[in-house]
């Protein structure tokens, strides 16, 4: 079968197909997960203050986890949403409802003045991160055949990149400027500046292709004999199996680490190098 090919657009011609897999595929996967890597922020930025927040608040380290907790429902419970709308209006409305949301909240949370404000704006941050992960993976999945599970991985691979490039950030944040500054301008106004510029970038790469919903995805090559409702659910079951052992680690251990003598940012360091071998082994 020949596949069409990308040709120079004339004057009263319609653009030329999209190509699975093409350099135009690379270049919006490459997009997609720098998109990722920002957005991600949410859930590695209140693993980085626990500690400085715990003592602010005069808090116990499980009533300020509990941000993490609902950030957590706000990224599961987001990303149910920015899939809906992804599959009626694209991925990139999706992007700038999660664009306005993580500005917003990271804004209240630097803002806030009780500890529930600041549990309650982690969950409207955990509502604007979902949209850089499972949408963007499911996006990124029309953009490739041959090379779909590395894609899809790729972009997984965002929030691992988050998670490695921002708590080093994060921390040096609270040392020089405070945790609210912090979030007000290290995290809301940098994330929200840069991820403004790649959308629309992403949006130009994409052009008018709308193929996005799963009935114009390629068949699976291997008939699994189960409804989609149902591998969705074992899906979600492994999923919760899997996080389970990794929560308690990622969530506690730059808190730990600041227990133990060694330091807050030494423990940020230790999350960044957990999450960059994340990185290695997802892929």
């Amino acid at each position: 079968m020949v596949r069409p090919v990308h040709a120079p657009n004339l004057p009263g011609q319609r653009p030329a197909s999209f190509t699975p897999d093409s350099r135009q595929a690379w270049v919006r996967l490459l997009l997609a997960l720098l998109i990722g890597s920002i957005g991600g922020v949410g859930m590695w930025a209140v693993v980085v203050v626990i500690p400085v927040v715990q003592a602010e608040f005069a808090a116990t380290r499980a009533a300020v986890s509990l941000a993490f907790t609902l950030m957590m429902f706000g990224f599961g419970l987001g990303g149910v949403i920015a899939g809906k709308i992804t599959d009626k209006f694209g991925i990139v409305p999706a992007m700038a409802i999660s664009i306005a949301f993580i500005g917003v909240a990271n804004v209240l949370a630097g803002l806030s003045t009780q500890l529930w404000q600041f549990v309650a704006a982690y969950f409207l941050i955990g509502l604007g991160t979902s949209a850089t992960f499972a949408p963007l993976m499911a996006e990124a999945s029309h953009w490739f055949e041959r090379y779909r599970g590395l894609a899809v991985t790729i972009v997984a691979s965002g929030n691992y990149v988050a998670g490695t490039m921002w708590p080093p950030l994060i921390s040096e944040g609270i040392q020089t400027i405070g945790w609210r500054t912090t979030h007000i301008v290290g995290i809301a106004l940098v994330c929200v500046v840069l991820m403004t510029i790649l959308v629309p970038v992403l949006r130009a790469q994409m052009g008018d292709d709308k193929v996005r919903n799963h009935a114009n995805a390629r068949p699976p090559q291997v008939d699994l004999k189960l409804s989609t409702n149902t591998l969705t659910v074992l899906l979600s079951i492994a999923s919760i199996s899997c996080c389970v052992a990794m929560a308690m680690p990622q969530v506690h251990i730059v808190a730990y680490c600041g227990d133990l003598g060694y330091g807050v940012a030494r423990g940020a360091e230790m999350l960044s190098l957990m999450m960059a071998c994340g990185i290695v082994s997802r892929i």
